[in-house]
């Protein structure tokens, strides 16, 4: 692995609350060297990374490392891997970036990666053979990482304070948590009693009725039957200790669930179903207790939706329209923004749209509460977006 320093490359500059108030605010873009998956801020707003997931041709992978100085980010550098990386997740101290990479997890020391230090990374290790690592979250106290995996309808429960002391061992995979096939995302509840994953496709032992079209593109001949996919909720201290036997419930969520962002109070939870555009709204609650009763709405959104967030308070819901299967795909897409508070409206509950850059894929809201990042991957940018001055087009 080695550190590329990149120069002259687009500066933008940004006025985030705590740099330069009362400063005008206006979206803006930042040029990546290849395709963005997943994004995170340090709690000084003064450093992100980006996953970077390849150009298209297997080439590419890295971790791209921003810095913002008095209000304006810039990328400084790129820091390659030999892995294909997609999401990503800093521990709450911030001394710590992990890395899902299909096969493989990566454990870095994020000050080496601001640095530009050589062998910035702590650890490496594999899930097992053909596990698609996609996803990771880490416990508040930094000593619990979740990684989804994709490839074998689970999700591990790793010891990361014990790689952090003494390297990885095979001791510190604690155990698998059975999902549905392909699991992705990956949200505690606020009190963290509850970890809510989404599977793609509900697991064949379900016996649950197969009543969507495989997704695919529209005009697809044969796109067989399967069954919804889930809302998959955790209960996260037995995960700690019986991995196995941690799920609490499973509830069906649309055409392939993939994102998932919850309330701030944690009574909502929200999931984008890309294969049946649209906005799924359930009760934390009753998704525990009450699965027939649990879904509170469902909202038609744009083509296939997949990044979603929570801002404002809780009272905006912002869901990027992928358009996965769309024909122009090198054009721009939208996010659909939602009234949270008009949630029994159904579609009267939908504000508008407001541009984003080819197939956004990730967002992530700042520590001062009003600034979101989104990777838009096919436009290989990250877009800056004021939450508090969302203008909508209807």
């Amino acid at each position: 692995m080695k550190s590329i320093l990149c120069t002259g490359v687009v500066v933008i500059s940004l006025c985030f609350a705590a740099l330069g108030r009362g400063a005008e605010r206006r979206a803006q873009e930042v040029a990546l060297p290849a395709r963005p998956f997943g994004v995170v801020v340090s709690a000084d707003q003064k450093h992100l990374f980006v996953s970077l997931a390849g150009d298209g041709h297997g080439k590419t992978f890295g971790i791209a490392v921003l810095e913002n100085d008095e209000g304006t980010v810039a990328l400084k550098r790129v820091v390659s891997l030999d892995v294909h990386p997609t999401g990503i997740v800093l521990t709450h101290d911030g001394k710590v970036l992990v890395a899902a990479c299909g096969d493989t997890v990566l454990i870095f020391d994020t000050a080496k990666l601001i640095e530009g230090e050589k062998e910035p990374e702590i650890a490496r290790f594999s899930d097992g053979p053909d596990a698609g690592s996609v996803y990771v979250n880490v416990t508040a106290d930094d000593e619990m990482l979740f990684v989804s995996d994709e490839g074998i309808a689970a999700i591990t429960v790793v010891d990361l304070a014990k790689i952090r002391l003494i390297g990885f061992t095979p001791v510190a995979i604690l155990g698998k948590i059975p999902t549905g096939r392909a699991p992705i995302a990956m949200t505690f509840s606020p009190d963290e009693k509850w970890l809510y994953t989404t599977c793609e496709i509900a697991a064949p032992e379900w016996g649950w009725p197969k009543t969507i079209p495989r997704e695919g593109p529209p005009d697809a001949k044969a796109r067989p039957l399967v069954p919804e996919g889930a809302v998959v909720v955790v209960n996260v201290a037995r995960a700690k200790s019986d991995p196995a036997h941690a799920v609490e419930a499973r509830v069906p969520a649309g055409g392939s669930p993939v994102r998932l962002a919850i309330s701030p109070s944690g009574d909502r939870v929200y999931v984008t179903a890309r294969n049946s555009n649209a906005l799924e709204v359930f009760d934390a609650a009753k998704l525990r207790d009450d699965s027939t009763h649990a879904k509170l709405a469902t909202i038609a959104v744009g083509s296939g939706p997949v990044p979603v967030l929570v801002a404002e308070r809780g009272t905006r819901i912002l869901v990027g329209n992928s358009n996965r299967f769309g024909l122009d795909r090198d054009g721009l897409s939208t996010a659909t923004v939602i009234d949270a508070t008009k949630i029994a409206d159904g579609k009267g509950a939908v504000l508008g749209t407001i541009t984003t850059g080819a197939f956004p894929r990730e967002f992530v809201l700042a520590p001062d509460g009003r600034t979101v990042f989104l990777t838009n991957f096919l436009s290989r940018t990250l877009q800056v977006i004021d939450a508090h001055a969302l203008k909508v087009t209807k």
